[in-house]
């Protein structure tokens, strides 16, 4: 493959939970109150899926949280043409590897992000997916300690045990784990994430979402 190619099989996966109040962006609804925060949470995904879409890396599949029912994803079907997909396991490490491991099963590598990135562009998944032609995995760091982005080239299967999910140790372990399984992988730029009240302002200030936030 000629270097800085996309792989000819990558599919682009964006995780999110219906913008249910009280269920969603709790952290911020304490700021924002809970129908606020869910409206807020809408407009992230929105985003995600827009940007998705926008990369023209390959297709676009929504994997949804608790299952696929809630009228604001079959928007997202009808308005932005992604397929949806209802998330499996328990924990987020489980849930990502049932992802990983539908498109590993076809023969294709996946990029995966969440919703809660509005700083990631399209131009930042289409170098991931470049990433891939030579790579077993790439990232983008959160500036928190986690990622915002993961995709891998062939399996994987235990890169996703024993992390503890929403914790600050969570992309050093994830290096300890390609370490371990002897991988190769590469790591973007850093980039933030919506989660605190801080970065709610941060979101405003950078108006990435307009009137939406």
């Amino acid at each position: 493959m000629a270097p800085g190619a996309i792989p000819p099989e990558v599919e682009l996966a964006v995780f999110a939970r219906a913008p249910v109040a009280g269920e969603v962006k709790t952290r911020l609804a304490a700021t924002l109150g809970a129908e606020r925060a869910a409206r807020l949470h809408a407009g992230l995904v929105w985003r995600a899926l827009e940007t998705a879409a926008a990369a023209r890396v390959g297709p676009v599949v929504l994997w949804c949280s608790p299952d696929c029912a809630d009228p604001f994803f079959e928007r997202c079907r009808a308005e932005l043409g992604v397929e949806l997909r209802a998330q499996r396991g328990g924990d987020l490490g489980e849930r990502m590897r049932a992802a990983f491991e539908d498109a590993w099963s076809a023969g294709h590598a996946l990029v995966l992000i969440g919703s809660d990135c509005p700083a990631l562009l399209p131009a930042h998944l289409v170098q991931a997916a470049r990433c891939l032609a030579a790579q077993d995995a790439v990232f983008i760091p959160a500036e928190d300690g986690g990622y915002v982005l993961v995709g891998a080239s062939r399996p994987l299967p235990r890169l996703f045990e024993d992390i503890e999910w929403g914790s600050a140790s969570v992309m050093a372990a994830t290096r300890e784990r390609l370490g371990e399984m002897g991988a190769r992988w590469e790591e973007l730029p850093a980039l933030w994430d919506v989660d605190r009240a801080e970065d709610y302002e941060r979101l405003r200030a950078e108006r990435l979402l307009g009137e939406a936030a």
